[in-house]
């Protein structure tokens, strides 16, 4: 019999009125893009301080960290946990990964720098540059590795110095740091590979009427997705390849 891959959780963001209403919250959305038959993924609120034991941490097969509205390079105590957790996780080689916040937060643990985005903050669709020299063929990309990439941007702060040992696996017009990894057990991306159309266009509707951006800023985050889409399929592949140690057959 094979034995139940078990993956955690680690949601950095309350669920929204909408995420409840429409996914019955976060974890469903994680586990319905990263999650296949069979599997065992229990979600951790970090952000209100849930945490697992660390005795339980070696019985995961893999961790995912999501994105948040919080800083990464803020010394609450939630966040200095999670630093710790992430730093005892890279001890052992789990696989870890990072999205957005998360992206940033295993950047510090590393002893890389993050911040504010030194040319502002993005909401929308994007486009990030694959840096083919960094991907072997036959890795979790896939033999066919991609020029660029469509993703769902919705970040303010980026990693500014990238830790030692770790290759850029894209970069974009506006951030240098769009993708990384770190041996082969981190994985990080500053978009949302989990993030659809439906909930880009709530949030830009929900921060434009808390007053944090301005009509045109979500006019032209909406107008992004008028005509395409993000490569969702394409996205949760890689990562997918990534949490589960799949290589490619094509």
């Amino acid at each position: 019999m094979v034995e139940q891959k078990k993956f955690a959780l680690f949601l950095a963001t309350p669920d929204s009125e909408f995420v409840k209403k429409e996914y019955g919250g976060y974890h469903n959305v994680f586990v319905s893009t990263f999650g296949d038959e069979g599997e065992h993924w229990d979600s951790f609120r970090v952000v209100e301080g849930e945490f697992p034991d660390e005795k339980d941490l070696d019985k995961y097969d893999g961790f995912v960290i999501s994105g948040s509205s919080h800083d990464s390079f803020e010394n609450d105590e939630w966040i200095l946990k999670l630093c710790e957790i992430v730093k005892k996780l890279d001890e052992m080689k789990k696989k870890i990964l990072g999205i957005c916040f998360g992206h940033q937060i295993i950047a510090r643990v590393r002893g890389g720098t993050v911040g504010r985005a030194r040319k502002g903050p993005e909401l929308k669709l994007a486009d990030i540059t694959i840096v083919k020299d960094a991907i072997k063929p036959g890795s979790f990309f896939g033999n066919e590795i991609p020029d660029s990439i469509a993703i769902i941007k919705l970040h303010q702060d980026e990693v500014l110095v990238l830790p030692e040992s770790a290759k850029v696996l894209a970069y974009s017009e506006k951030y240098e740091v769009e993708m990384f990894s770190i041996e082969d057990h981190l994985f990080c991306i500053q978009g949302h590979p989990e993030y659809n159309k439906e909930i880009l266009y709530e949030i830009v509707d929900r921060v434009l009427g808390l007053g944090y951006i301005k009509q045109d800023f979500a006019d032209a985050a909406k107008a992004s997705m008028e005509n395409r889409g993000a490569d969702r399929k394409l996205l949760e592949t890689i990562c997918k390849n990534f949490l589960k140690g799949r290589v490619p057959a094509n």
